[in-house]
């Protein structure tokens, strides 16, 4: 007696993939407001030319970006070829020139280490969440 396996391409629904998104946007948007906090209580100031950035803003900045970035998760998964590949150089391009803005911020250097660790904190937990509900 024979027995033929097939290996089965790991996918996920539509579903399954913004219920992931969505999770890791609420765990890096908690994430960069505690890096904020953390920040500002040690002293770093949260001023940028000369405005403030409140501790919620990047909350809600890292809300708003990380959902955009499910969006095209679920575009590449519908459209790309391999949308795993094509999620994380995107994703990874795009975190690369989101710190481009902070290095030229009018800011002392301590308030840009902060802004960059925040964009590179959020990355690190919505990118590779997402990134595992996409077909390689």
């Amino acid at each position: 007696m024979t027995t033929t396996t097939h290996a089965t391409r790991a996918t996920s629904t539509l579903g399954t993939l913004v219920r992931t998104g969505v999770v890791a946007t609420v765990a890096a948007s908690a994430a960069t407001m505690i890096v904020a906090a953390v920040g500002r209580a040690a002293g770093v100031s949260l001023e940028v030319s000369g405005a403030p950035i409140p501790v919620a803003g990047f909350g809600v900045l890292t809300a708003v970006f990380s959902l955009i970035g499910v969006v095209l998760a679920a575009l590449l998964s519908r459209f790309a070829r391999r949308p795993r590949r094509a999620f994380v150089r995107t994703t990874v391009a795009l975190t690369v020139l989101s710190v481009v803005p902070d290095v030229i911020a009018d800011a002392d250097t301590a308030t840009k280490a902060l802004l960059m660790l925040t964009h590179l904190v959020a990355a690190a937990i919505v990118i590779p969440a997402v990134a595992r509900r996409l077909a390689a």
